[in-house]
């Protein structure tokens, strides 16, 4: 908002009154004002950004809410809410497929419940009545999420297989177990990644966790040779 318009916003929050433009006639006005920010707002008030009485004004009772991935089990009511809604106005019984839901309480959601929404609404008109499965839908995790995090330390002697192995199952975790993405930041077909992992079977869950060590390096699934 213009700092001229945060003038006038808090004249109307002090006096309770304000002028339609075209006027000179005051109107009363009994309101109660929630204001909403996805930034710092002492932030924005040190960068000339937010006049610093209009910011004291509002910051009467402030709330914070954290964001989705924090929020445990409200992805999948969330989720689940929002097919609701699309079944009730098409008249529909889609339903979410068990690693569907696994996958969206992985998935890091950066825009929150808006993101949320949508991948939902996409999801119902691309699926059809077997089921929505994020394999079929695929979440459109970004570039910026899966280029930077964990990096896979592999020890000097293993073998390529278990390395191939421990690999690709730390490029499907970074991904949020999104295969088509990790498949991508691979370079290989998502036949390929799917014929891999039936190779693994059930194991598969305990040797993402070996040799997985976090560090500031860039680079999602790189493997780096350290003598054992």
């Amino acid at each position: 908002m213009p700092i001229e318009l945060q003038v006038k916003l808090l004249r109307v929050l002090e006096t309770g009154v304000f002028m339609r433009v075209g006027t000179n006639r005051e109107i009363d006005s009994d309101v109660r004002v929630i204001a909403a920010t996805n930034r710092d707002p002492e932030e924005a008030v040190a960068d000339g950004k937010l006049r610093a009485d209009l910011y004291h004004r509002l910051n009467v009772f402030p709330l914070q809410l954290p964001p989705l991935r924090d929020r445990g089990k409200d992805v999948e009511l969330l989720a689940q809410h929002f097919l609701d809604q699309l079944n009730a106005q098409s008249n529909t019984k889609k339903a979410f497929l068990p690693p569907a839901m696994e996958t969206l309480r992985g998935y890091h959601w950066p825009g929150n419940v808006r993101e949320l929404r949508n991948y939902v609404q996409r999801a119902y008109i691309l699926s059809d009545d077997a089921g929505i499965d994020t394999a079929n839908v695929p979440l459109q995790v970004s570039s910026t999420q899966t280029s930077s995090g964990s990096t896979l330390t592999i020890s000097v002697g293993t073998s390529l297989a278990s390395a191939d192995k421990k690999i690709i199952l730390a490029t499907l975790e970074q991904c949020g177990g999104v295969k088509t993405r990790a498949a991508e930041l691979l370079g290989i077909s998502l036949k390929t990644l799917y014929n891999r992992l039936e190779e693994y079977g059930s194991s598969s869950a305990e040797d993402v966790g070996e040799g997985n060590n976090t560090s500031n390096s860039a680079g999602s699934g790189r493997a780096q040779a350290t003598e054992a």
